[in-house]
């Protein structure tokens, strides 16, 4: 007799291995398989709809905290960066003035760039500025890839067509037919809704609306909330045209 493996259940074993698209092409199975006008596939079809939500934003993920990084454009078109060669009498590496009673390199240690070294590590900051494109390209940028940022608007813009390359018969949730209220009002469903929107579909005006009423459902005491909406504030200030014809 053979024993099969719920769906379910298989599929979350895939979204904690990072197989994103097996985990996405099974949920998919399920929800087909389990209408939504029956109360003993309602949970179900919750479970799967918010486990492929969550596949789906898992693809394209990129972590905020490294939202300010520089790209390979900033970096090798910058134009204030620092002569490579002093002009005489304006050097600052004279003998004598650069550890000039101050603590020695082995007590302090010194990055390349001349930083002092702190306890806090991020990827692109042990190796300074890169001489070359190549250094450039080879230095990671974001904590859950390793490749490296490269112009932070177009990186912005491309996230908004990721849908269309996981589904060839169109976006799997259709923002334009979404009650954001009713979502709003279901802890378990909106979380993964919001980082569907904001993250896949790059929909930062729905995801504004989302966050907003379930901010005011929560009673303004959840902070998870509050943290979307200052990063969709942010968002939609940085990532304006006006914002850089008046910087």
């Amino acid at each position: 007799m053979e024993v099969t493996m719920d769906p379910l259940f298989l599929a979350w074993s895939y979204f904690r291995r990072r197989k994103l698209q097996q985990c996405s092409d099974i949920c998919t199975k399920i929800l087909q398989d389990n209408p939504y006008d029956q109360d003993s596939s309602l949970l179900i079809s919750e479970a799967a709809w918010s486990l492929k939500t969550r596949a789906l934003t898992e693809m394209v993920y990129i972590d905020e905290i490294e939202v300010d990084q520089e790209g390979i454009a900033e970096m090798m078109l910058d134009e204030s960066s620092i002569a490579q060669v002093a002009r005489p009498g304006t050097s600052l590496r004279l003998p004598g003035t650069c550890h000039g009673g101050g603590p020695t390199p082995a007590v302090r240690p010194m990055t390349q760039s001349g930083r002092p070294i702190t306890g806090f590590v991020r990827p692109s900051t042990q190796s300074g500025r890169p001489g070359t494109m190549e250094q450039a390209i080879k230095t990671p940028r974001t904590a859950s890839t390793a490749r490296p940022v490269t112009a932070s608007s177009g990186r912005f813009i491309r996230l908004g067509t990721a849908s269309m390359l996981t589904n060839p018969e169109g976006p799997f949730i259709n923002l334009s037919r979404l009650n954001l209220a009713k979502y709003s009002q279901k802890p378990n469903l909106s979380r993964t809704l919001f980082e569907y929107i904001f993250h896949h579909e790059n929909d930062v005006k729905n995801a504004l609306d989302l966050a907003a009423q379930a901010t005011e459902h929560a009673q303004f005491k959840d902070w998870w909330w509050k943290v979307q909406l200052g990063k969709c504030y942010y968002r939609q200030v940085t990532h304006h045209p006006s914002y850089y014809s008046t910087a």
